[in-house]
């Protein structure tokens, strides 16, 4: 994720970073370009056709389909954003839940149970990079820090990694209720935590696994196309060549915002936009060695 001051216009005007839309939609615009150019010398100068002709009257559709393609393009950019929103609450909650975590684990345990501190210091950040991993479909042996009391060879990585860890978590909070260092009402404690880390996993796959439906993208994009390829024919006859700066102009913002939309709905990814789910682990892993160490 980028950061930026929102009150800098001059600079975020003239700036263009990596993921800007202009670079991705470079092709797509000099082709329609291309297209345009095409469209205005054979109605301009091939056929020389009058500008009382029909074909003028193309863009009375445009106008009538302006509000529709802008209501489209909001909702589809709203819903994304809802999505990478989404997203930002559940690794906010895992932030404050490993946090609370160490907190009352570092209460509930005392200098004396090194290894039993270490575990929890080393596994809570070792489960925010699994998940961050998992999100991102693949496995990291070198962000999982090995404890004394559970090594990354214990773990299987062919499967649900992040569920390992967790499972690891609770095993361990119930194996010191039965041996005594946590009386039982210490369990129902920690239990909010623990089920947090799964409830967060769960809901951050939801996200990632369930992306807006292939007809509703497939529509848009080519209403959005056919939208644009119809734009020189209608407006040829009033801007003559003008029509090209003016299609592609037309063509990238109503693109920019599709482009952008399927940016933001997956955000855990590292593009340019996506959510600072590394600075987040960092953050866990600060938090919880703090608490502790």
């Amino acid at each position: 994720m980028i950061d930026y001051n929102p009150k800098d216009w001059f600079r975020y005007i003239f700036y263009f970073q990596k993921a800007d839309t202009v670079r991705k939609l470079a092709p797509m615009i000099f082709t329609m370009a291309v297209y345009s150019t095409v469209v205005a010398y054979f109605i301009i100068v091939h056929f020389k056709i009058s500008e009382n002709n029909d074909l003028k009257n193309i863009s009375l559709m445009h106008s009538l389909l302006g509000f529709v393609i802008s209501m489209l393009l909001v909702f589809r950019t709203n819903t994304a954003y809802d999505r990478w929103w989404e997203g930002r609450k559940q690794w906010g909650s895992l932030m404050n839940g490993s946090r609370n975590l160490a907190l009352k684990i570092a209460g509930l345990l005392g200098p004396e149970h090194v290894a039993e501190r270490e575990f929890f210091m080393k596994m809570i950040p070792n489960y925010a990079l699994s998940l961050k991993n998992h999100l991102r479909n693949r496995y990291v042996a070198e962000d999982f820090e090995d404890t004394t009391l559970y090594k990354k060879s214990s773990l299987i990585t062919a499967d649900h990694i992040p569920n390992q860890i967790a499972a690891a978590l609770f095993a361990k909070v119930i194996e010191l209720q039965r041996k005594g260092v946590l009386l039982p009402e210490h369990t129902i404690l920690l239990n909010h935590e623990l089920e947090g880390f799964t409830n967060i996993c769960g809901a951050c796959e939801r996200i990632k696994n369930t992306p807006i439906p292939l007809s509703y993208s497939s529509f848009i994009k080519k209403f959005i196309f056919i939208y644009c390829l119809t734009l020189p024919i209608g407006y040829v006859f009033s801007l003559h060549f003008l029509v090209v700066p003016f299609v592609m102009f037309v063509f990238y913002i109503l693109a920019s915002l599709e482009v952008i939309a399927e940016e933001i709905e997956d955000p855990f990814g590292e593009d340019s936009n996506d959510l600072p789910v590394d600075r987040i682990c960092k953050g866990i892993h600060t938090s919880a060695y703090a608490l502790l160490k």
